[in-house]
């Protein structure tokens, strides 16, 4: 490893060095400040020299979301041929000119300077010179501390050799731990939102689910990494996290994925500043369902019987009206039919000699003998 990454090492303490130099004018030579800050500013240097390759990743991540459902289709349709399966996807990455190895080219390139950067402060924990740090600027990086941990050591060392570099291993691990829980959380918080807002959440492809699975991963790959290297190495990592944070929060508000809710705020902001050029037919749509929207009425809450009363029909209603009106006349009718009826029977009682309302007149029932 260190013959390969060799030049590497030169390189990497070649800028921490200038920097140390330019930070020394201003803090002690020997403080965390001055350390700290050039390691700082080695992750600025090294993100700025990346971002052509950043513009490339995300181009590349965008035509992958882009082609996730012909890959879809590609995968199904040759689910038995695993052969003309890949046949098939290389054809359509040469087609549409997409390299899916495009959107790890930055983590790629940063890689060995993040090894690098670790076998320079392993070489400074050892007490060894690397590349164009001597024996002065050994003693000085050893003497420095970030909140009272030293830049070499790691979470794990023992509590002696922490005491030998003139710190404690409880300061150790308390800004160790803080280091790893921030650097989780802006991982966390960078992968979740290019889902939530980045993301064409009108096509669901197998893609989201793996950024979805990424996005609770990588917090732990990194909670169980970081206490296994350096405090400057994680000092670097958190720094790089950052930057990747506010760099992608910069590159969805200014460029996002079409179909996104980063792209129809944007399309809103620009709407609202009249700088979005539309077509004017879109326009009058809009404005014609914005109108229609706002002119809807709610329908009233209405009790039972009133609901039942408007779902009878018009017909029914009608008769139900008619039939109302014609009952008391029906029932006049009735009582007047009665009255006559009981009128000519009370007639033909006072003819035939009886009173109204005594039995007909007919055979009588011979009487008792005693009552002769």
């Amino acid at each position: 490893m260190d013959t390969i990454l060799g030049p590497l090492y030169y390189a990497v303490s070649w800028i921490i060095v200038q920097f140390h130099s330019l930070y020394s004018l201003v803090f002690d030579k020997d403080s965390g400040w001055a350390w700290g800050l050039s390691i700082v500013s080695l992750v600025v240097l090294i993100r700025i020299c990346l971002i052509p390759l950043f513009v490339k990743q995300i181009k590349a991540t965008r035509n992958m979301q882009a082609l996730q459902p012909k890959m879809k289709a590609i995968q199904e349709r040759y689910k038995s041929d695993k052969q003309r399966q890949s046949e098939e996807m290389m054809k359509l990455y040469k087609e549409t000119g997409t390299n899916p190895l495009s959107s790890c080219l930055p983590i790629l390139a940063q890689s060995p300077f993040f090894i690098s950067l670790y076998q320079v402060l392993n070489h400074i924990a050892q007490g060894k010179t690397v590349g164009f740090i001597d024996q002065e600027l050994l003693a000085s990086a050893r003497e420095a501390h970030i909140f009272g941990a030293p830049l070499s050591v790691k979470f794990l060392d023992s509590a002696s050799k922490v005491e030998s570099l003139g710190a404690t291993i409880t300061d150790v691990r308390v800004v160790t731990i803080i280091m790893i829980v921030l650097m989780s959380l802006s991982q966390f918080y960078t992968q979740r939102q290019l889902m939530t807002k980045n993301v064409d959440l009108s096509v669901k492809t197998p893609f989201m689910q793996q950024q979805k699975m990424l996005m609770y991963v990588f917090p732990v790959i990194f909670a169980v990494i970081g206490i296994n290297v350096p405090v400057g190495v994680l000092l670097y990592w958190l720094t790089t996290n950052v930057w990747t944070m506010g760099q992608q929060m910069f590159v969805i508000r200014r460029n996002p994925t079409p179909g996104s809710l980063a792209f129809t705020q944007r399309q809103e902001r620009l709407r609202a500043k009249g700088k979005l050029k539309e077509d004017p037919a879109e326009v009058e749509a809009r404005k014609a369902v914005e109108a229609a929207r706002a002119k809807r009425q709610q329908p009233k809450r209405q009790t039972k019987a009133k609901r039942q009363v408007a779902g009878t029909t018009p017909a029914a209603s009608a008769t139900a009206s008619t039939a109302a009106e014609e009952k008391p006349s029906l029932e006049k009718k009735q009582g007047e039919t009665g009255t006559d009826a009981k009128a000519a029977g009370g007639t033909k009682d006072a003819k035939a000699g009886g009173k109204p309302g005594q039995r007909k007149s007919g055979p009588q029932r011979p009487k008792h003998p005693s009552k002769k």
